[in-house]
């Protein structure tokens, strides 16, 4: 445009007859004022030609949040409305969780003296069983491990090296521990023999499994002679595979030789005892435990 304003007025002056310099001045002042204005104008188009724009995207983006606004207020009235239900149903469901809470409650109580039943009985058998195997030998140890009773006799007791025949001295010990065993009828009692890792094959016996196996059983053929219900006792063998410590040393595997015999309730009567404490919790039984059918006598 500016050009053309240029041109068209120099071909004016061409065409015309010759000014004065005076008028030619004149006119070339009026030009560059012309041309000033216009680039003023222009730039005040694009200004505001990206206002405009900027202004489209703010209204575009308060459109958008209007829209929102409405979202967002239907949202709250129609959770306004849902929340009258809720209430309602929330202080049913409260009070349903605060009795469900209540015999939670009751059935952990009873659960616990129902442990606590047979923790009793297990210090029980404790007291008798050092009492009875003579706990100041060094060669025998008894203890309690998770809620079970182990006899831990080192094996130079009982057996001879390499054999699975039971000396005469450890049958007067094993004698004790039968007369245990039968005043615990309701109790069981495996015997569970373990050897060190040194390799083992003599006669009809191939490794350390067999070993171990034959001397636990013979100790339930002496536990069976001295009348101790066969039905109350277990034969286990472990081989090598439960040190007490690293068979490094002669001293050490001679303490991982060893035979232990782990007394405990059977587990069908102690979870009959259980399921009988959650039969009781579903017919609504009075919270008063009853005792069990056969309790094992305290020594």
């Amino acid at each position: 445009m500016k050009q053309l304003l240029i041109f068209g007025i120099f071909s004016t002056l061409l065409l015309s007859s010759c000014v004065s310099k005076k008028q030619f001045t004149e006119l070339e002042a009026r030009l560059k004022e012309k041309e000033e204005l216009l680039d003023t104008a222009t730039v005040k188009l694009n200004s505001c030609l990206t206002d405009y724009a900027a202004a489209n995207a703010r209204v575009e983006a308060m459109r958008d949040q209007l829209n929102d606004l409405r979202r967002a207020n239907q949202d709250l009235i129609d959770t306004k409305g849902n929340l009258t239900t809720l209430t309602q149903k929330g202080a049913e469901n409260l009070e349903k969780s605060l009795e469900s809470l209540q015999e939670r409650d009751l059935k952990i109580t009873r659960l616990q003296d129902a442990l606590n039943r047979k923790d009793s009985v297990t210090l029980a058998v404790v007291s008798s069983l050092k009492a009875a195997v003579g706990i100041d030998n060094p060669n025998i140890q008894v203890n309690v491990e998770k809620g079970v009773v182990f006899i831990s006799i080192a094996d130079k007791l009982l057996f001879k090296s390499g054999s699975y025949n039971v000396t005469d001295a450890a049958k007067t010990v094993l004698a004790d521990v039968a007369k245990v065993i039968n005043s615990k009828p309701d109790f069981e009692a495996m015997v569970e023999s373990h050897t060190d890792n040194v390799p083992y094959s003599k006669g009809v016996l191939i490794d350390n499994w067999d070993l171990s196996v034959k001397r636990a059983t013979s100790v339930v053929r002496v536990l069976e002679s001295l009348e101790v219900n066969p039905q109350q006792l277990i034969a286990a063998g472990r081989s090598s595979f439960m040190p007490l410590v690293e068979n490094t040393t002669t001293e050490n595997r001679a303490t991982n030789r060893r035979t232990r015999i782990v007394v405990l309730p059977k587990i069908d009567q102690f979870y009959e005892m259980i399921e009988k404490e959650m039969k009781n919790l579903s017919e609504g039984e009075p919270e008063q435990q009853k005792p069990p059918t056969e309790q094992p006598n305290e020594e």
